[in-house]
């Protein structure tokens, strides 16, 4: 499948996708994420590829939504919101809903939508000169979006997302890793081999743990501490009868690293 707006690769297990449109710092469009979802269904299908990289060519990762002028019948409002239920939100639905583990690998800049999107994944790192920022509220008079709302509070807290949010001061990757937003901050020579490596650590792992993980933090979400104790139990009956878990223990007992199947 050819790509104009992204890049795929797939090499030894792991799959990168790059956003591609450097000289605008890969802001994004409907057909930007349609691309992108097209790609996650490809990386999906493929039984070889245990965990997927995200990042973006140039000096950013996504400088956000391309904001434009355009006249239509519909309003800005109307267009938005098509947009968002049509292909924004399902392309962050996408991503956190992918089978295999995904780290983003935040070259630059990442703005509004772009964070939101950076956020979805499993593991983020970031390059030093790299920041967050949400133009949002500030200067646009709107509120964040692409789940920013359901992802801030739980990473960084209310009042840090909530000052965040507000102010749209920039946010540098180093602070970001302070705070939590972020996995790591590492030089940006050194961003893709840190990506790279954390996407094969990730990848030799039981192919169906991550989907487990993110369910389990989920549902601590909403449950109480008695109701997560029973949710636990009722994953771990199912988990221990698995083979990841016999060749966990064999790994363990033999002083091994455990060597999981791709199925």
């Amino acid at each position: 499948m050819e790509f104009k707006s992204i890049t795929l690769k797939v090499e030894d297990g792991i799959g990168s996708i790059t956003l591609n449109r450097p000289d605008i710092l890969n802001s994004l469009d409907v057909a930007l994420a349609r691309e992108v979802r097209a790609a996650l269904a490809l990386i999906k299908e493929r039984r070889d590829v245990r965990a997927l990289i995200l990042t973006g060519a140039g000096r950013g990762f996504c400088a956000g939504a391309q904001l434009s002028e355009e006249t239509s019948e519909e309003s800005t409002g109307q267009r938005g919101s098509r947009a968002m239920k049509e292909d924004f939100n399902p392309l962050i639905l996408d991503l956190i809903g992918l089978p295999v583990p995904v780290v983003a690998a935040v070259n630059g800049v990442a703005a509004g939508a772009g964070a939101s999107i950076a956020l979805a994944a499993d593991v983020v790192v970031a390059a030093q000169p790299a920041y967050f920022v949400l133009p949002f509220a500030p200067r646009l008079g709107i509120v964040p979006d692409l789940g920013a709302t359901w992802t801030l509070p739980r990473l960084i807290g209310r009042a840090r997302a909530h000052a965040l949010t507000l102010l749209g001061d920039r946010l540098p990757a180093p602070t970001a890793a302070e705070w939590g937003l972020i996995w790591k901050c590492v030089p940006a020579e050194r961003l893709m081999d840190e990506a790279f490596a954390l996407a094969r650590q990730l990848g030799a792992g039981p192919r169906h743990i991550v989907g487990e993980v993110r369910r389990a933090f989920d549902a601590a979400e909403s449950n109480d501490l008695p109701a997560q104790l029973e949710y636990e139990r009722l994953r771990q009956e199912v988990l221990l009868d698995k083979e990841e878990y016999r060749e966990g223990v064999r790994a363990f007992l033999e002083k091994r690293e455990p060597v999981f199947g791709r199925s």
